[in-house]
């Protein structure tokens, strides 16, 4: 018995701490077998399952999620161990404020945007004047938990760029260890930076003041000019010369510096051109990104990633990111075929499919692709039962045509002319069979095992596969569906998106189709044994799609046994998966039919062999007078029964072989027809005459009698000699063989048992009376013929005979052969000297009286005589 495992245990973490989407990598102990057992990973109490990768079972790589908490354990569950615990903690990070320059995936507000060429007039915004440190001393961040400085100060903000900005909030969490020298030192820092931004503005003016005051100045000498002139004329000219003056300064200006503004418009567009590409480089690179992970099969980044850019820029409304983000919408629509393709290939594991299902529910595929996946392994699975019974009907045309070559090139090699060597090189098996017919108490069919066995026909061998198959497919099949109905084929974010009970929704109205699916694979299970097995039992039709098997002889009941016991075994493993019991009643059926024609043909095959027990015959008796015939024929038939008792005895849900009342009727014919089948067997074997014995085979028998040894000595058996054998294997039949018979089949169940044995009994001793009769004839009617022409002999007369002087010859004769008679039989057996002596004394003495009767007169000497 296994040792249960021990739950995951995490003893380290790396990095222990950091913001969103952090990689990071798992340490720990008993942290699974392999990637099927990992159920679930929460850190910080985020689902983090989706990024996990399991390397080994002490490290698990993942990213961290949006954490609900900001510190929390690891906690690993697993299929083998269980729900985990852990030693170490992470801490998640909130992300710092991104700046205008810095990396970003998200889209920043640029409301205060600096453009120093564009509004280099204009001063610059207050919020990029303040330092990210305005006290300008060491910040040193405080451990007081964020969730209790949110509660101490409600609806305020440590950020000082905010609108709700609480400088105790921002003390408290900066510089809570901080000396009060240094803070001292920081409201020095601030005074100075509020005198800075006072001045700003005047600092400005102040730097300007001697360009204004020069322009002034020629402004008021250009004005007393013209007043010193006193005429329009002089003002017209000096203004359109100030003008002219004036024009040409710009058109200078503009020629100076058009090339370098020119340059500067280039380099700034090219700078924000850039500036653009960095900060969105993720999707400008993702359709790449999404070609080179599925290349490699990194379906969970593409997910990720996709998931990703669709929160990101699935509303946007600028055009170039429309642009590429209907690329990325391109590739996964052919992401999503490539994984619908993979689904419903076969042969697949159920791990993969589960894989790909998840992988389609996070990409949102249209339709049901698990429904599609259990339609396509159902036909699969049909598909390969059909495909094995062709393969082998194909196969066993091509052995059947094999064994036929064989046949005729092995009856050319053993015919007369060619087969030198028959006489000193026998047949293995045949030799096999003469031994083991020699043996007392032998089953009948031990010489015949090893060729029978040799080789399992073909629809053995066929069954045998297609359970195999059946059983092998079928439970991840089931399981398929079952995940199915529950809803573990998708991930989380099919069940935040509610196709998880969409799917459930789906599977109750499915119910009745699954059932059908597998009611289907039963019915084409069961019907391709049948037409295999039983092809009897099948309709024309079906026989044509099930059957095509050539039935040149039927199975034996040895490998129907074996049958049986295969498809039983597939009943149990079926039953195993909790699959409904209706659906599994056909199977029970067939396992019905095949018990019931198993017994029948192993009864059929037991009264063939019992016809053949007369050529096993040795004629030798024991000191009972008995041969080895009984014990053969008792033999075979507990041998027979031994066999069925497999078939005979009931599996858990199985109903008795003899409930129908035909199978009782014909099993008990057949048994009947086994005992009158030995009967006619003694009958043969006690009829037969001289020339039709075989005595190739017999042997002397050391415990037999010296008398009936020297009879074999000759080995010749005088068809009385063969009476008295079969009169005493009867005898010995109706005391024991069939009583003990009788036994064996109440004991293995049978019914009509009163039956089977008064109709043998009945039979038997009316042969018993046949033989009896035939041998009293064969004995007594010599002696009882001889009677008369002895008393008569030299014309004798009872009224005229002399003085006797002894008994007469006649009758010396008579009981001479009465002795002999009595020899006789007291050699076969002493138990029938009685029976025959009585009778051949009573014929005597009936004759004798006759005799007597008939005499008119006796005289003195005839009386005494």
């Amino acid at each position: 018995m296994s040792r249960a495992r021990q739950p995951p245990l995490v003893t380290g973490i790396s990095p222990n701490e950091g913001i969103a989407w952090t990689k990071v990598t798992i340490r720990g102990e008993n942290l699974g077998t392999g990637p099927t057992d990992l159920l679930g990973l929460t850190i910080c109490g985020h689902n983090c399952l989706l990024t996990a990768e399991w390397m080994s079972a002490s490290k698990i790589v993942c990213r961290v999620g949006q954490a609900k908490n900001d510190k929390g354990d690891i906690i690993v569950t697993t299929k083998s161990g269980g729900k985990g615990t852990s030693t170490v903690s992470f801490k998640l990070l909130k992300p710092e404020k991104i700046g205008i320059l810095d990396q970003s995936a998200v889209w920043v507000d640029e409301m205060n945007y600096y453009d120093m060429r564009t509004d280099r007039n204009k001063g610059i915004p207050p919020l990029s004047l303040r330092p990210a440190n305005p006290l300008g001393i060491e910040i040193d961040k405080g451990r007081f938990p964020q969730k209790d400085l949110e509660s101490l100060f409600p609806g305020m903000s440590a950020d000082f760029t905010s609108e709700n900005f609480s400088a105790a909030w921002y003390l408290i969490e900066n510089h809570s260890t901080t000396s009060f020298d240094q803070l001292k030192t920081a409201v020095v820092n601030l005074k100075k930076q509020a005198n800075k931004k006072n001045e700003g503005s005047l600092a400005y003016v102040k730097g300007g003041l001697s360009t204004f005051f020069e322009a002034q100045d020629a402004l008021s000498a250009i004005h007393q000019k013209l007043e010193a002139d006193g005429t329009e004329k002089v003002e017209g000219s000096m203004t359109q010369k100030l003008e002219n003056v004036l024009n040409r300064a710009s058109n200078t200006a503009d020629t100076l510096f058009q090339e370098v503004l020119g340059r500067k418009d280039k380099a700034d567009s090219t700078r924000n051109a850039l500036n653009v590409l960095q900060r969105f480089k993720f999707l400008f690179n993702l359709p790449l990104n999404i070609e080179r992970n599925i290349q490699k099969g990194d379906y969970d980044v593409v997910i990720n990633d996709y998931e990703k850019a669709k929160s990101l820029f699935g509303k946007t409304e600028v055009q170039v990111f429309k642009k590429y983000y209907a690329e990325v919408e391109t590739r996964i629509e052919a992401l999503r075929e490539l994984l619908l393709d993979k689904l419903l290939e076969t042969p697949s594991t159920l791990h993969d499919q589960k894989r790909y299902i998840r992988y389609l529910s996070d990409l949102h595929a249209p339709g049901d692709p698990a429904w599609q996946c259990i339609g396509a392994q159902h036909q699969w699975i049909l598909q390969l039962m059909h495909n094995c019974k062709e393969s082998y009907v194909k196969e066993q045309k091509g052995k059947d045509t094999f064994l036929f070559y064989l046949y005729i090139c092995n009856a050319l090699l053993h015919s007369p002319m060619l087969d030198l060597d028959s006489d000193v090189r026998p047949s293995p098996i045949g030799h096999l069979s003469q031994t083991a017919s020699l043996k007392r108490g032998s089953s009948f069919q031990s010489g015949r095992d090893d060729a029978w066995r040799y080789k399992a026909p073909q629809q053995v061998v066929f069954v045998e596969k297609l359970t195999k198959l059946v059983v092998s497919q079928l439970p991840n099949f089931w399981k398929l569906w079952i995940s199915y109905v529950n809803g573990s084929l998708f991930s989380e974010t099919a069940e935040k998106s509610g196709q998880m009970e969409r799917s459930k929704k789906n599977a109750r109205q499915r119910q009745n189709d699954f059932k059908k699916m597998i009611q289907e694979v039963m019915h084409s299970l069961v019907k391709l044994i049948r037409g295999a097995l039983l092809p009897f039992s099948l309709r024309e039709g079906e026989l044509r799609q099930y059957g095509g098997w050539e039935m040149k002889s039927e199975l034996s009941g040895q490998w129907l046994t074996h049958v049986i016991q295969t498809v039983r075994l597939s009943s149990e493993s079926l039953t195993a998966l909790e699959i409904p019991n209706d659906m599994l009643q056909i199977i029970q059926d067939l396992i019905l039919d095949l018990r019931v024609r198993c017994i029948i043909v192993t009864l059929q095959h037991t009264a063939e062999d019992i016809k053949r027990l007369a050529e096993k015959e040795d004629w030798v008796v024991d000191n009972e007078g008995l041969t080895s015939l009984p014990s053969q024929f008792e033999q075979c038939i507990i041998h027979s029964l031994q066999s069925l008792k497999t078939v005979l005895d009931c599996k858990p849900g199985e109903a008795s072989v003899f409930q129908q009342q035909k199978t009782q009727e014909d099993v008990c014919q057949l048994s009947i027809g086994i005992m009158q089948g030995f009967i006619d067997c003694l009958e043969q074997l006690s009829t037969k005459p001289d020339g039709d014995i075989d005595t190739s085979h017999l042997s002397v028998d050391v415990s037999s009698p010296d008398l009936f040894g020297s009879i074999h000595e000759e080995s010749s058996l005088s068809s009385e000699q063969r009476l008295l054998i079969a009169l005493s294997n009867c005898r010995y039949l109706e005391r024991h063989t069939f009583l003990n018979i009788a036994e064996h089949f109440e004991k293995h169940g049978f019914q009509g048992v009163d039956k089977i044995t008064q109709v043998s009994m009945e039979s038997l001793k009316e042969l018993d009376q046949r033989l009896f009769e035939m041998y009293i004839e064969f004995k007594a009617d010599p002696i009882v013929g001889s009677l008369e022409p002895g008393i008569y002999a030299g014309y004798f007369d009872w009224k005229d005979c002399l003085v006797p002087t002894g008994v007469r010859n006649y009758l010396k004769e008579a009981l001479v052969n009465i002795i002999a008679v009595h020899a006789e039989v007291f050699t076969i057996s002493k138990d029938l000297v009685p029976r025959v002596m009585s009778r051949v004394v009573e014929a005597v003495s009936e004759e004798l009286s006759r005799l007597m009767q008939c005499v008119s007169s006796f005289s003195k000497n005839g009386a005494l005589q």
